[in-house]
Parts: structure tokens; C-alpha cells; sequence
């Protein structure tokens, strides 16, 4: 015999289908764009607080230097606190092991010749090195966040992460992310200033005590 299914079946059936509908769209709603690293829009600014606030750390990686007269690489191995910093070159443009140090206002630079001060870190790796990193403003740099000092122009991703900043004449394009302790923090950026090209590969962040 031929089955009927009544109006009132058929309304529940439509009922029950629109119903399902609208929990599936929902469910797309909350699922937030990300890229192939896990990255989600939305997380720079859930956790960009918790960056500024990370200020006592430990970054081992390597810069690459690219001038018009060179092309080479140094091994970092580098200690930030809040008023101390202990970075560690090493490799051929470090020329050997050469440890960069500076505590309130003070900077000294030692390797295998001696110990060299000087007012301001740029100074000292220019003299002594015959290059210099933006040490004063990487600390900031490397977390993703502009320098304390002086204007900038900031730009961001689809996922709103920084992509490039512009500051005291340099560009700094933000090129790889990782996570760590909870964090997406950079691990790959490239800084521009005239014809000096600096890369900096972070192999891996530690967390430090505080002094």
C-alpha cells in the first residue's frame, strides 16, 4: 500500500530541518580563519597583552648580514631582561665569540682581545664589530610589537598579526610564527636599513627568571 505523510509530519520534518540548518551555520560562524600553523584571526589581540608583559627571555637563533660587501651569519644565544641583556655572537661575522652586555644606560662588549665600552650598543658593535644589530629596539622587534620610541607604521596580516613594521629607518617584515608557552611569537623576520639586510631565525624561545 502507498505511504501518506500527513501536513502535521511534514511540518515537524521542515521544523526539524530548519533547526539543523541554523545550527550548522552557527557552527561555521565560530570557527575563526587560521593558517597551516594553527594561527586564528583574532589571536594577536587576545593575547598582545601577555606579549608586552613577556619581557624576560631567552632567543637562540641565527642573523644572517647581507651588505653590498658581505654575505654571512652569526649564532645568537640571547638573555633579555627588563634591565639587563647578555647577547652571545658567535660564528664568522661575530668574528670568533664576542658577548655584548648592557645594564641602565651602560654597554661593554668582550671577546678574545678585550672588553670595550661604549654609550649606546650600536656603537659598540659598530666600533668593534664593524656592523651593528638595532639592538636598543629588538627586544621589541622580535616579539612583534614597534619600539617604545619614536613614531611607526604598522601593518597586519588577514589573521591580524603583524606583517611589516616601519621604524628608525628600518622595515621589518614578519615572515614565519610559532607558538610557545601559550604564545605566537615570531620565529623568522627579515630587517631592512638602505642596503642592510639582516635575518633572524629564532630555533627557540626560553622562558628566564627575572632578576
Amino acid at each position: 500500500m502507498p505511504t501518506f505523510t500527513t501536513p502535521h509530519v511534514l511540518r515537524g520534518l521542515s521544523k526539524l530541518m530548519a533547526c539543523a540548518a541554523v545550527v550548522f551555520l552557527a557552527g561555521c560562524a565560530t570557527q575563526a580563519p587560521q593558517d597551516e600553523s594553527g594561527r586564528q584571526s583574532g589571536d594577536w589581540d587576545a593575547q598582545k597583552a601577555e606579549v608586552e608583559a613577556f619581557d624576560t627571555w631567552t632567543l637562540v637563533g641565527k642573523a644572517g648580514l647581507r651588505t653590498p660587501e658581505e654575505n654571512t651569519s652569526a649564532n645568537l644565544d640571547w638573555n633579555q631582561h627588563p634591565y639587563y641583556f647578555r647577547m652571545l655572537i658567535s660564528g664568522p661575522f661575530g668574528g670568533g665569540r664576542n658577548v655584548l652586555e648592557g645594564r641602565e644606560g651602560r654597554f661593554s662588549l668582550s671577546n678574545s682581545d678585550g672588553r670595550y665600552e661604549a654609550e649606546s650598543p650600536e656603537a659598540l658593535m659598530k666600533e668593534q664589530l664593524g656592523w651593528a644589530l638595532p639592538v636598543s629596539a629588538m627586544p621589541d622587534w622580535v616579539r612583534g610589537l614597534p619600539g617604545d620610541q619614536g613614531s611607526y607604521q604598522l601593518e597586519t596580516d588577514a589573521l591580524g598579526f603583524p606583517s611589516h613594521l616601519s621604524q628608525d629607518g628600518w622595515e621589518i617584515d614578519y615572515r614565519d610564527w610559532e607558538e610557545f608557552a601559550g604564545l605566537w611569537l615570531p620565529r623568522r623576520l627579515v630587517m631592512n636599513y638602505d642596503d642592510i639586510r639582516i635575518t633572524l631565525v629564532v630555533n627557540e624561545w626560553r622562558q628566564t627568571d627575572g632578576e
